[in-house]
C-alpha cells in the first residue's frame, strides 16, 4: 500500500505554527514511508476564501520546504459532493431539518438545564410531508443532517491508541447548510475516498468528528483511512495559542528572519520523546519520525526555544548560504571574512546589519569618565604597522604592564571605545577588519 496523506488548509488566512505542525507531521510521515503528500485547498466557503490567501499558504509551505506531490481545490468538485449527497438521501441517511439557529440554541439550553447532553433530538424526522411543505412555504430552507447509526465507532489511533465514540452521545452532524453550502465533513470524506487517502493525520480536536466521518465513509461505500490525532499546541505557559496565532504566522516569522529549519526542527520535536535540537534537513527529520514518539500531552511551543534554534543555525551558516541576504542588507556585509567574524553574534542573518557600521562605518562611542585617561594613553601604545592576528595581544599586554589593569578593567574600556558596545566578536579579529586608521580615529574622539 502506498501511503497517501493530505494537508487541507482553508484559504481564509495565513498559515500559523499550529496548522503548519499538522502539515509537517503529514509530510514527514509520507516521506519516511515513500508515500505521497497531497495539498487539498478547502475553499468551499466561496465568500471567505481568496486566491491571495491560497497563494500565500502555498508560498509559506514552499518556503518551509513542505512541497506537495499533487494539489486540488474543493471549489472545482461541487458536482461530486452533490452526487454523494443524493446517494445519502436515497439511503435515508441525509435528512432535512428546519430549525433556526435560535430554536436549536433553545433546545440546547433546555437539554443542559435538565442535565442531559445537548444532542439534537431528531425532531425533523417526525415531520410529515405537509409540515415540511408548510415550513418551506414560510421561507425556511432546510439544512441537512447525516443520520448516525447509534452504534459505537472504534478505531486504532496511531497516536492515542484504541478510540471509541458512542454515536448516541453526539448530534447528527450537519453536512449541508441552509444556503446549500457544504460544511467540512462531506467534501472531506468524498475527496479522501476519490483520491485514495490512506491516513488522516490531524489535531485531537477532530476526534469526535472522526467517529461520524467513519460512518460517512462506510455509507458512501469507502473504507475509512487510518487515523492519527495529535495533541494541540499550547504556549510555554501551558495556555492556548489562539490569541497569539497572528504573530506566529509563518509570514510574520519569515519577515522577522526566522530560518525555515528552525521552525521545522522545533515543530517536529516538541511533544515527542526526541530532544529539541536543530536538524540539518527535512529528510533528517523524516528519518527520525515515528508516531510512537508523540506524547499524549499538549506540545509546548516556546518562542525562546525557536530563537535558540534559529541562532544555532545562523552561528554555523556558511557564507555562501547567507551571501544574498547579506548583500540585501548592505553591500559591505557581503564579505566572507565579515560574516565569519560576526555570525556568532547574530540570532538572525539580518542582525549582521548592526555590525556593518561597527566594522566599516561610524559609531557613537562612550566610556566611563574614570577610563578616559587610560583610553587616551592606549592610542600611544598601539603597535606600529598594519594590524594582524598578533596586534591585539601585543597591544593589551603593553597596556597591562603600563597601567596595571587586567581582565575586564583592561578589555572593556577598549571594546567600548572602539565598537561603541560592551559585547561583540573577538576583538583580536575585529580590530583587523576595522583597521588601524579607524581604531585611532575612534580613540581620538574621547
Amino acid at each position: 500500500m502506498t501511503v497517501k496523506v493530505r494537508f487541507a488548509p482553508s484559504p481564509t488566512g495565513r498559515l500559523h505554527v499550529g496548522n503548519v505542525r499538522t502539515a509537517l507531521i503529514n509530510w514527514l510521515f509520507a516521506h519516511k514511508a515513500g508515500g505521497e503528500f497531497i495539498l487539498r485547498i478547502d475553499d468551499t466557503d466561496l465568500e471567505r476564501s481568496t486566491k491571495e490567501y491560497e497563494d500565500g499558504l502555498k508560498q509559506d509551505l514552499t518556503w518551509l520546504g513542505l512541497t506537495w506531490d499533487s494539489t486540488f481545490n474543493q471549489s472545482g468538485r461541487f458536482d461530486m459532493y452533490a452526487a454523494a449527497a443524493e446517494s445519502l438521501k436515497e439511503k435515508g441517511l441525509l435528512y432535512p431539518c428546519y430549525e433556526t439557529a435560535d430554536e436549536l440554541e433553545r433546545k440546547r439550553k433546555i437539554a443542559l438545564s435538565r442535565g442531559r447532553p445537548p444532542v439534537y433530538d431528531r425532531a425533523a424526522l417526525e415531520l410529515t410531508d405537509e409540515e415540511r411543505a408548510k415550513l418551506e412555504a414560510e421561507g425556511r430552507t432546510p439544512h441537512w443532517r447525516f443520520k448516525l447509526s447509534g452504534a459505537r465507532v472504534e478505531w486504532d489511533d496511531l497516536v492515542r491508541g484504541t478510540q471509541g465514540i458512542e454515536t448516541t452521545s453526539v448530534s447528527d452532524p450537519i453536512l449541508i447548510r441552509g444556503d446549500g453550502s457544504y460544511l467540512y465533513t462531506l467534501p472531506s470524506v468524498v475527496d479522501d475516498i476519490e483520491v485514495g487517502i490512506t491516513h488522516v493525520v490531524r489535531g485531537e480536536d477532530h476526534v469526535t468528528n472522526s467517529g461520524a466521518q467513519i460512518e460517512i465513509f462506510h455509507a458512501l461505500g469507502g473504507a475509512a483511512p487510518a487515523m492519527a490525532h495529535t495533541p494541540l499546541l499550547v504556549g510555554a505557559d501551558g495556555q492556548g495559542l489562539s490569541k497569539r496565532l497572528g504573530s506566529l504566522s509563518i509570514g510574520e516569522l519569515a519577515e522577522q528572519g526566522t530560518e525555515p529549519m528552525a521552525i521545522c526542527s522545533l515543530l517536529a520535536k516538541i511533544g515527542t520523546s526526541d530532544p529539541v535540537e536543530v536538524r540539518a534537513s527535512l529528510e533528517e527529520l523524516a528519518a527520525d519520525f515515528d508516531f510512537g514518539k508523540i506524547a499524549r500531552g499538549s506540545a509546548r511551543f516556546d518562542e525562546r526555544e525557536l530563537e535558540q534554534l534559529n541562532a544555532s543555525i545562523v552561528h554555523d551558516m556558511p557564507f555562501e548560504t547567507a551571501k544574498e541576504r547579506l548583500a540585501a542588507l548592505d553591500s559591505k556585509a557581503a564579505d566572507a571574512e565579515f560574516w565569519a567574524l560576526v555570525r556568532e553574534n547574530c540570532a538572525r542573518v539580518s542582525d549582521a546589519k548592526d555590525w556593518v557600521d561597527v566594522v566599516f562605518g561610524e559609531v557613537e562611542t562612550e566610556v566611563d569618565e574614570a577610563d578616559l585617561d587610560f583610553i587616551r594613553g592606549a592610542a600611544d601604545a598601539l603597535p606600529e604597522g598594519a594590524f594582524g592576528a598578533e596586534t591585539w595581544g601585543a597591544w593589551t599586554s603593553a597596556l597591562k604592564s603600563a597601567s596595571g589593569r587586567k581582565g575586564k578593567a583592561l578589555f572593556m574600556p577598549l571594546r567600548k571605545a572602539i565598537t561603541g558596545r560592551p559585547f561583540g566578536p573577538n576583538m583580536a579579529d575585529l580590530i583587523v577588519l576595522i583597521g588601524r586608521e579607524k581604531v585611532l580615529e575612534r580613540l581620538a574622539k574621547l
